[in-house]
């Protein structure tokens, strides 16, 4: 690893600051990504500064990280599999888990760039759903910017906010880790500063529990009402880490005390805060899936909160999170505190439907290929769509999902698949392109309901609109970190420019802070 001064490492903050003052950045070694060109709005830079959190370097000698392997997803010959099924995802986890390498002086390694984590990580300016929907599901179709032989397609959609539901009571458990390798300051610190954020936003009725886990789990404060802050305040700033950590024994008690204070016609949800790094009890990724899935039968969700360098499991608690009814986002600064917790709390913590599910159907006397970004691990069986047996993803109150497609259509050169020599598959005579499919249930209900939405040569678009210019462009950075077989003529050039595109750009914190990281990327790759 390269040497660099421990000021030009900056945190999620702190580097937006210092690209919008050159004068701050006289002594770091190395070349600096450039910001002529667009220029951007000073005071929205600094929102990001205000909630940065304390830096800790990304040592690659001490890296004990876990990532699930990611097997991308190949063209699919529309002849042979008409049906593309997966479950819906909302996890923002690897945005905010690539920032964090970014911003130390790093790339982050190819397995931690889950692109529809980064996708979903912002916000769309999507419809509102009409009256008596829970979503709008929205298509556009344009020209793919690093692929001139496909077509890429963006579906998004928009869940209703339910404001009635974020004003029924909660019945919530913080589950802590406080094991010694919580002890760093950008762990059991920021977990408490995390969490003080959220006592800011409890209602009178709610109902908080507390409980930590190390060698042993302990209950530090139950059945607390949310009128009783100072007491639930008091609990939090108490915590001191120490001793190894047993994860599972600690899960199988919050979800106990979440069961005894159970609101039948309120929102009841586990808040885990770890580093994922369990090591006494069950341990593997195996088992501790086998146990989430047990324990949220309850009918009680979970949020997973991920912290800290060097020592993260990723691949756990993005396990956690994708099996027992929850999400899973990385905290690495207050920041991002903020929002996961303060800004975007019902988008979090009110779920609006579960077991969400899309299945496309593609029209072979339009389309002869397709290729899904991202969604790897969230890919389903056919069969599996109306198994209401079989999971799928939660949705939260104002939600946003955005799905990308590239699409081969029949006048492509672009060859898809292989001859059969029995089997065939013939275009019926409508001029649907193709039909998305969503399924999901009632928070409440174990039974799934199914929506239907045509899709026509109405979203084929001569110009990208700015939410699928931006949404390319995420895409495109995503395949890039990975390195993809499949990134084609992309360039962070190219990211830039269709960034800069964008008018409104400059007016959204994190959308803006992306263009920033991008432009070190590009730095960061000519240095490695």
């Amino acid at each position: 690893m390269k040497n660099r001064s421990s000021f030009c490492k900056l945190s999620a903050g702190m580097l937006i600051f210092a690209l919008s003052t050159p004068a701050l950045l006289v002594g770091c070694s190395g070349p600096q990504p450039k910001t002529e060109g667009a220029v951007y709005d000073t005071g929205k830079v600094a929102e990001v500064a205000e909630y940065a959190g304390p830096y800790v370097s990304y040592d690659e000698n001490y890296n004990t990280e876990e990532y699930n392997a990611i097997d991308e997803s190949n063209f699919k010959a529309v002849a042979t599999s008409p049906l593309s099924t997966f479950a819906a995802d909302v996890d923002t986890a690897s945005y905010a888990n690539i920032r964090r390498f970014i911003n130390s002086g790093e790339l982050p390694p190819a397995d931690a760039v889950r692109i529809e984590e980064m996708l979903n990580y912002f916000h769309y300016d999507y419809p509102q759903p009409n009256d008596g929907e829970p979503f709008s599901v929205t298509t556009e179709i344009s020209a793919c910017p690093w692929n001139s032989d496909t077509k890429l397609m963006m579906v998004g959609m928009q869940a209703k906010s339910m404001e009635e539901l974020e004003k029924k009571p909660s019945n919530l458990v913080f589950l802590i880790d406080v094991s010694g390798s919580m002890e760093e300051p950008n762990k059991l610190p920021l977990v408490k500063n995390a969490f003080l954020l959220l006592c800011e936003q409890l209602k009178e009725n709610d109902t908080i529990s507390i409980v930590t886990y190390a060698g042993s789990d302990q209950v530090v404060l139950e059945g607390a009402k949310g009128s009783d802050s100072k007491e639930i305040m008091a609990a939090i700033e108490d915590l001191e880490a120490g001793g190894s950590t047993a994860g599972s024994e600690g899960i199988k008690t919050a979800y106990e005390i979440a069961g005894k204070y159970f609101k039948a016609d309120g929102n009841n949800r586990v808040i885990l805060a770890t580093d994922g790094d369990l090591n006494v009890g069950i341990t593997s990724e195996g088992e501790l899936t086998r146990l989430i899935k047990k324990e949220k039968e309850s009918g009680v969700f979970l949020s997973v909160l991920g912290f800290g360098t060097e020592n993260i499991k990723d691949n756990k608690m993005e396990a956690l999170a994708d099996n027992g009814n929850g999400n899973y986002s990385y905290i690495d600064s207050r920041f991002e505190a903020k929002k996961v917790l303060s800004e975007e709390l019902g988008a979090n913590f009110f779920t609006v439907a579960k077991d969400v599910k899309f299945q496309l159907e593609f029209n072979p006397k339009f389309i002869k290929g397709y290729r899904l970004i991202g969604y790897e691990n969230r890919i389903m069986d056919d069969e599996d769509f109306k198994d209401d047996t079989k999971d799928g993803g939660e949705i939260g109150s104002g939600h946003r999902v955005t799905v990308l497609y590239e699409i081969v259509d029949n006048d492509s050169p672009m060859e898809i698949g292989s001859d059969l020599k029995y089997q065939t598959t013939s275009a019926n005579d409508s001029n649907d392109l193709l039909n998305i499919a969503v399924r999901y249930k009632e928070p409440d209900s174990e039974t799934s309901k199914e929506l239907n939405y045509p899709v026509t040569t109405e979203s084929i678009k001569t110009e990208m609109s700015d939410n699928m210019k931006f949404a390319a462009a995420v895409a495109e950075t995503g395949m890039l970190l990975r390195d993809s077989e499949f990134k084609g003529k992309s360039s962070y050039d190219s990211v830039v420019s269709l960034l800069d595109s964008i008018p409104d750009i400059k007016n959204d914190t994190s959308k803006l802070e992306f263009l920033l990281l991008v432009k070190k990327m590009a730095t960061l790759t000519k240095e490695q």
